[in-house]
């Protein structure tokens, strides 16, 4: 996956006045340049930190914040009041807002000079007061925005910062991602269904259908040469079943399998797409449902939806982005089974193929089974069992006049037991608070049964995301209730009916 934080910058904007004179401004550049370094510095913040010029009238603020808007390579801003700021003059700036905005509430200094403060100090040094100001305004005209409160020099701040930035970036990717369905939903399903032209407008997503059997003629078109360079690949990457291998009585079922990853890599480079969806139903002269394929695409950071559910696929691609450079994964899951145990309670998830490998350090087992649905040859997958981790399990459903994303803290387990019968990637994990409260939950929310589990990013980066889209999230974690979790859903729903306008 190419790294998506290259080349993406987030802008440091210091609001001052000329109150004071000339000697303060420079003072206060110099040590606003200080922090934006140290925050460019940080290994937690993937983004490039850019400086701007001490903003101090309503015109220089709306000029940068428009600059701001128009660079395609900006993808958030970070504002700091230095000296306090009179925050009249940011109306018409945060009035023109359209980039994701961090308010960082902080000081130069760590500690108070206590034996020399002097007016002087405290006039140079009025954040404590002018971050107030502004966030007063911030309240005042509903602008959306995370607020990070501490010292730079913490690693807590930082780290803060560094997963905002993250969900900035998601949310740069979701504004100009494209979606490549093959095929339309599995009929009758629901939650696969939605709102493709709401999406568009809500997250800037273009979702759109290709027939099945353009993939089929691709798949067709792919050289030889192309498909003995996959098959080397796959041999050296994996445990492969000796029947998959050159020779192997599987041998063919293989090679068809690099056809499609080949086809379906080349169409979604031809269209500027990031990911993709296709469904069992609607195969047309394809010989295999692709498994092995979209499981190292989705490896390679494209999104991936099953059964034609663009809405999964689209999230997978956005945590695949916010996750970048992190340890863990991010995967197409379904919640499958139960282990139903008295205090042994745990949730198998899996799916007929697509489970992305990403969510393993351990060598996946190449192989080939029987698929019972899909009137179509045996398709070729990776199985493996997830890695044990922290997790979190995000759906996104639609509710006819908004989006909800549902996320549940998960922590993945190891299975109880080898499952040597079972021939599809999977992982095994606990929910928080408890099985009964997270399903119980999960069931009032509406949440979908297709979802991302991510086991690289942390639920503030998915908190932070949904407020930069304006969109609700529906947590369920270790503090949650099912008579809190339900109240807080019917306070939602007033919410985001009152705050969408008639």
């Amino acid at each position: 996956m190419k790294n998506p934080f290259e080349g993406k910058e987030v802008w440091f904007l210091t609001g001052s006045q000329g109150l004071y004179g000339q000697e303060t401004l420079d003072q206060v550049k110099v040590q606003s340049q200080s922090i934006a370094k140290g925050l460019d510095e940080a290994e937690d913040i993937p983004a490039s930190i850019v400086w701007k010029p001490v903003l101090t009238d309503s015109d220089s603020i709306l000029e940068t914040i428009r600059e701001a808007n128009n660079a395609e390579n900006v993808i958030g801003v970070i504002a700091w009041m230095h000296t306090f700021s009179p925050a009249r003059m940011w109306i018409r700036g945060l009035d023109a807002l359209q980039v994701p905005l961090l308010h960082l509430h902080t000081q130069i200094d760590l500690k108070l000079p206590w034996s020399t403060i002097d007016m002087d100090f405290m006039n140079l040094n009025q954040a404590a007061h002018g971050d107030r100001e502004f966030g007063y305004i911030l309240t005042r005209m509903g602008v959306p925005r995370v607020s990070v409160v501490g010292h730079v020099t913490d690693p807590k701040v930082l780290h803060r910062v560094g997963v905002w930035t993250r969900a900035a970036a998601g949310w740069n990717e979701i504004q100009h991602m494209k979606m490549v369905r093959f095929g339309d939903n599995m009929r009758n399903v629901a939650v696969t269904e939605g709102d493709k032209t709401e999406a568009a407008i809500k997250f800037g997503v273009a979702v759109n259908t290709w027939s099945v059997n353009e993939l089929a003629e691709a798949v067709e078109a792919v050289p030889e040469e192309t498909v003995d360079a996959l098959v080397a690949e796959y041999a050296d990457l994996y445990d492969c079943d000796p029947a998959l291998l050159p020779g192997g009585k599987r041998h063919d079922s293989l090679r068809y399998a690099a056809r499609e990853e080949a086809a379906i890599r080349g169409f979604l480079e031809e269209n500027d797409a990031t990911a993709l969806t296709d469904t069992f139903e609607d195969l047309g002269a394809l010989k295999q449902l692709p498994g092995l394929a979209v499981q190292r695409l989705m490896a390679d950071g494209y999104g991936f939806g099953a059964e034609g559910d663009w809405k999964t696929g689209v999230l997978i691609r956005v945590a695949k982005v916010m996750g970048y450079g992190l340890p863990g994964g991010a995967s197409l899951m379904e919640d499958y089974s139960y282990n139903l145990e008295e205090g042994n309670k745990k949730i198998l998830g899996a799916h007929m193929l697509e489970i992305c490998p990403s969510l393993t350090q351990k060598k996946p087992s190449l192989e080939i089974h029987p698929l019972s649905i899909g009137d179509r040859e045996d398709p070729v997958r990776l199985v493996f069992n997830a890695d044990p981790s922290d997790g979190i399990v995000v759906a996104m459903s639609d509710l006819r006049d908004r989006f909800r994303l549902t996320a549940n803290v998960v922590k993945v387990t190891d299975p109880d037991e080898p499952m040597p019968n079972l021939p599809v990637a999977s992982a095994v994990w606990e929910p928080a608070p408890d099985f009964e409260t997270s399903a119980t939950c999960w069931l009032a929310a509406g949440a979908a049964h297709h979802t991302v589990l991510s086991t690289a990013l942390e639920l503030d980066t998915w908190r932070d995301f949904a407020k930069i889209a304006g969109v609700e999230l529906a947590v369920v974690d270790e503090d949650t209730t099912v008579r809190n979790f339900e109240d807080s859903l019917a306070w939602n729903a007033v919410y985001h009916r009152v705050s969408t306008g008639i």
